[in-house]
């Protein structure tokens, strides 16, 4: 199966002002951001990628569209709503520093399977499971499509927010959603997911410098896909890189 690399948007504007954006209109990213893309983008020059996918929210399609003009050759950008920022409802642009003392922020840092933010007229709101599932199963779809039309030694990208980035991982690892929050999504990071018939692997999480050329897959691994390295294997041999 291919190789999904996760891509979190770029530090933004709202992130310089401490607001929780969600699905804010007109939040794009801002000096900080667009440099963290900048150097983003010379990580992905010249890599083969089979597809750039992203939440369509703007601090997302910039990102995207750097990462997408930087691979060989350069790629059109697909935006899916299944990658959007998880529906904040009435928490929607409000100042973190507010939010710590709401009782729901105890829950969402605690126990995130029971958390669902509080509806709002304008603003959509789902829990934090709904945002997974949804997160979850639109990679999956893209996955097996990548699969399908490029083989299973394709790297493809999803740009999206930070946790949606977290929910993927956890799945990824198996891990129980409650703890969501031992898992790190920084600003302009790569996470690496590899989904394959037997398992998903967590190849990498919040990478901020690394060379991603080492995952592109060799053409003849030593073990079965699917499998573990017995001993651990090695970069040069494992599927994943």
């Amino acid at each position: 199966m291919p190789i999904c690399l996760l891509v979190r948007h770029g530090h933004s504007t709202a992130n310089a002002e401490g607001i929780l954006a969600g699905r804010l209109d007109g939040v794009a990213l801002d000096d900080t951001g667009r440099g963290q893309v900048k150097a983003l983008a010379d990580r992905f020059a010249g890599l083969s990628v089979a597809r750039v996918v992203s939440s369509p929210l703007e601090r997302c399609r910039e990102t995207a569209l750097a990462v997408a003009s930087a691979t060989s050759p350069a790629l059109d950008v697909e935006l899916d709503e299944g990658l959007w920022e998880c529906g904040y409802g009435a928490w929607t642009g409000r100042l973190l520093k507010e939010l710590v003392d709401e009782p729901l922020w105890r829950v969402v840092q605690d126990q995130p399977s029971a958390a669902r933010f509080p509806d709002h007229q304008e603003y959509a709101a789902e829990s934090m499971l709904e945002m997974r599932h949804r997160a979850v199963a639109t990679v999956r779809r893209h996955d097996a499509e990548v699969a399908e039309q490029h083989g299973p030694h394709a790297l493809w990208v999803a740009v999206s927010h930070g946790d949606v980035i977290k929910a993927i991982l956890a799945d990824a690892a198996g891990s129980h959603f409650d703890h969501l929050q031992r898992f790190r999504a920084d600003p302009a990071s790569v996470s690496v997911v590899h989904y394959t018939d037997r398992r998903p692997f967590l190849v990498g999480a919040n990478d901020t410098g690394s060379d991603l050329a080492r995952l592109v897959p060799p053409a003849k691994p030593e073990v079965p896909e699917g499998d573990a390295p017995v001993g651990g294997g090695s970069a040069a041999t494992e599927p994943a890189g």
